[in-house]
């Protein structure tokens, strides 16, 4: 008797090449509903993200309610959350029944999405610690919303106390430490001391922490930008 050749996995890009054909062939065809579901799960896996395979998954349960999976519907809110600031969590929060965002993981999620908007990132991680069967289903949460929260503060400060950092990305004392001395080699921060005893960190410049810097850059809207809003006016 033979024995049983263990099975190779295909490889994630063989994967996304397969979801992209049937999405062009026939993205409304409810027999691919599976493979999108399966699709889901291997972006979780492998920590990469497809919005348009998501929002057509997600426009299918509107067709096939029956066949709608709670657990793959949280995944793709919580992949689209790590997207911020892109608007990805609401525009596949729009193709969800209200009936099901009143579910307890959803209102969950729609109230961190909310605070993550608003900038209350110390609310976002108290509430976020409370859901971590929610959350931490989805490696690479808690890195991309802290990437998500420097970008925020980028655009509002020059100069953050070490403190406002601290609660801003969850994170203190030693850790900190090597995360700030990762961007210090990578990203281009500096160090410095504040008042008394507290640090300081420089954040690179950018027109929005220095609004002066505006004055150098082309009034004109960049061509590429223009590009991207014909489809949309169209």
């Amino acid at each position: 008797m033979g024995r049983d050749r263990d099975v190779a996995p295909v490889p994630q890009q063989q994967v996304a090449q397969m979801v992209e054909q049937l999405l062009a062939v026939n993205p409304y065809n409810p027999e691919i509903l599976s493979e999108l579901e399966n699709y889901v799960n291997e972006q979780v896996s492998s920590q990469t993200y497809s919005l348009d395979a998501n929002l057509c998954l997600l426009r299918l349960y509107q067709f096939e309610p029956e066949r709608m999976s709670t657990q793959i519907v949280a995944r793709i809110l919580v992949k689209a959350l790590m997207a911020m600031p892109a608007p990805d969590f609401s525009l596949c929060l729009f193709l969800i029944p209200e009936r099901v965002q009143m579910e307890e993981q959803f209102k969950t999620l729609i109230v961190l999405s909310h605070y993550l908007e608003t900038g209350r990132f110390c609310q976002f991680w108290d509430e976020a610690a409370k859901s971590r069967h929610i959350v931490e289903v989805v490696p690479g949460f808690e890195q991309a919303i802290q990437a998500y929260a420097i970008h925020v503060l980028s655009l509002t400060y020059q100069k953050i106390p070490r403190s406002v950092l601290a609660e801003a990305i969850n994170i203190e004392g030693l850790t900190l430490d090597k995360f700030l001395e990762q961007h210090v080699a990578n990203s281009g921060w500096i160090l410095e001391k504040g008042h008394g005893r507290g640090q300081l960190i420089v954040l690179p410049r950018n027109v929005f922490n220095h609004p002066e810097l505006k004055k150098n850059s082309a009034d004109d809207i960049p061509l590429e930008h223009v590009t991207r809003i014909f489809p949309i006016l169209g």
